[in-house]
């Protein structure tokens, strides 16, 4: 997983409450658990004028004009402003895997689902929680500025808006940790991988009848 410490990306809006993972990543493209290659179905109801069928190629899709991500001055965003209640709906880790490969690092929003926000910190995404007026705030600014960008910063839990103003944000400290060091949960065993060794060990030498019988 990739580690987070500090981001400085341009911020781009999806100004709608209640944003579920249906619309994040439509049904139709969670046959894959490869964790790449969902970047082009990002939002696709929204992005698209058609309809999105798996394995098609998205580069000659016609495009929504009224979509912000779709406006050149988001293009590159990976910052993504957003408000209440994002990713609710059915759990699926596709979601943050589409949000990831599109190229979003962070994710800003007055608050998350649940299962959404843990999935989001095992894929390496930030989730962000901030007031609805803070929120409300960046938007005003993102939308008055074209190419706003924020600075992210984890270590010190901070967010730094162009003009050098900070806002300061709560994260679990184990997550933390975890996305500092760009440990999934795969990663996190490994950190152990000396002890697991040396259990087997011991194991083998106590209850040798045991390994003989795996073949």
């Amino acid at each position: 997983m990739k580690a987070f410490t500090q981001h400085k990306g341009l911020a781009a809006p999806m100004d709608r409450a209640n944003v579920d993972t249906d619309l994040i990543i439509p049904k139709q493209f969670l046959k894959s658990i490869k964790r790449s290659g969902f970047g082009p179905n990002l939002f696709d109801e929204l992005r698209y004028l058609d309809e999105g069928l798996p394995g098609a190629d998205c580069s000659n899709r016609p495009l929504n004009p009224e979509f912000p991500l779709n406006f050149p001055r988001y293009q590159g965003a990976s910052i993504l402003l957003a408000r209440k209640n994002f990713g609710c709906g059915s759990s699926r880790e596709h979601a943050p895997w589409a949000l990831e490969d599109f190229g979003f690092r962070a994710i800003i929003a007055p608050s998350f689902a649940d299962i959404f926000f843990n999935n989001s910190f095992k894929n390496g995404l930030l989730p962000i929680a901030l007031g609805e007026e803070v929120v409300d705030q960046l938007f005003e600014e993102m939308y008055a500025q074209e190419g706003y960008q924020l600075t992210i910063d984890l270590e010190k839990q901070q967010i730094i808006k162009p003009n050098g103003a900070t806002i300061d944000f709560e994260v679990d400290a184990f997550r933390k940790h975890c996305l500092l060091n760009g440990l999934d949960d795969i990663g996190l065993t490994l950190e152990d991988a000396d002890d697991i060794r040396a259990y087997e060990e011991k194991r083998r030498e106590q209850a040798p009848w045991l390994f003989d019988a795996v073949k």
